[in-house]
């Protein structure tokens, strides 16, 4: 009779570890997400540049910008991760002292952040510039000597 709690106790460390790889996925995956959007913004102004051949390119908005979610996103992602080891270790303290007490306070969290992110996401979408549709064409080629 003595084993059963210790092995109910190995079960809950193990399943506090399985939460912490899952907090962790999603903190790689929020540093991931934000990396790409940020460059991915750098790509689409580029090409947007070579394929209007404008000299001038046009001036971003000063706060919905790719660069800006996607840093946003990178920084989120890093306090994710140390929300998670926090968590990992004060649930830990709380097996082992046989007073576990479950938090609904970080999944509100995470979840009122996420919306927040997908609301300032929704300027990105919506407040782009538009590429003429004459400008779709590829830039002028050098013409080879064999096809004048």
């Amino acid at each position: 009779m003595s084993e059963m709690p210790k092995i109910d106790r190995q079960r809950e460390h193990q399943a506090n570890e399985r939460t912490f790889l899952a907090w962790l996925r999603t903190s790689i995956a929020l540093i991931g997400f934000g990396f790409a959007i940020a460059r991915f913004g750098l790509f689409i102004r580029q090409l947007n540049f070579t394929l209007t051949q404008q000299q001038q390119e046009p001036a971003p908005h000063p706060f919905f910008t790719s660069e800006n979610l996607g840093i946003s996103l990178v920084i989120f992602g890093i306090v994710t991760l140390l929300l998670a080891v926090w968590r990992y270790n004060q649930v830990f303290w709380q097996i082992e002292q046989g007073n576990y007490q479950p938090s609904r306070f970080t999944v509100w969290v995470m979840t009122g952040v996420v919306i927040i992110f997908g609301i300032l996401s929704i300027p990105l979408l919506l407040l782009r510039t538009k590429v003429p549709s004459s400008s779709y064409r590829l830039p002028n080629q050098p013409h080879s000597r064999n096809f004048r």
